[in-house]
């Protein structure tokens, strides 16, 4: 693989591309669908959880660094206005965080990307709350 590409897409290419992402998403919401642990933030989403597994397939691709599927698709991401109208709070927020982590290490990624990654999405997931602690 070229070496600028690699340095141009840092996680992208280390998660593994595009099917590397897919399979990620597609663990995390297996788990949000199956884990009771994660009844809290799988009841934000709608029954049928495939528009949900793009949007997240096309955000991860964009903010690790490869193609810009998201706003592609869907716009800019305004995430904060997006999650606006579903209550996040500590819970909600560390039901995705332990869901993602826990996709993450089913899905064989390096312990020091995970880390990285891991660090990165609490920022985001953090920004997401809208209620009160």
């Amino acid at each position: 693989m070229n070496a600028e590409i690699i340095k141009a897409n840092p996680h992208y290419q280390r998660i593994g591309g595009a099917d590397a992402v897919r399979g990620l998403v597609d663990r995390f919401y297996d788990l949000m669908d199956a884990d009771p642990d994660y009844y809290g933030i799988r009841k934000l989403h709608p029954p049928d959880l495939g528009e949900s597994r793009n949007k997240l397939f096309w955000f991860l691709s964009e903010w690790t660094g490869g193609p810009a599927l998201f706003a592609e698709h869907v716009g800019q991401p305004f995430l904060r206005r997006r999650h606006a109208p579903f209550a996040i709070g500590v819970s909600e927020r560390d039901q995705w965080m332990g869901c993602m982590v826990r996709a993450m290490q089913e899905a064989g990624l390096a312990a020091d990307l995970r880390t990285e990654l891991e660090q990165a999405l609490f920022k985001t997931a953090d920004f997401m709350r809208n209620q009160p602690e």
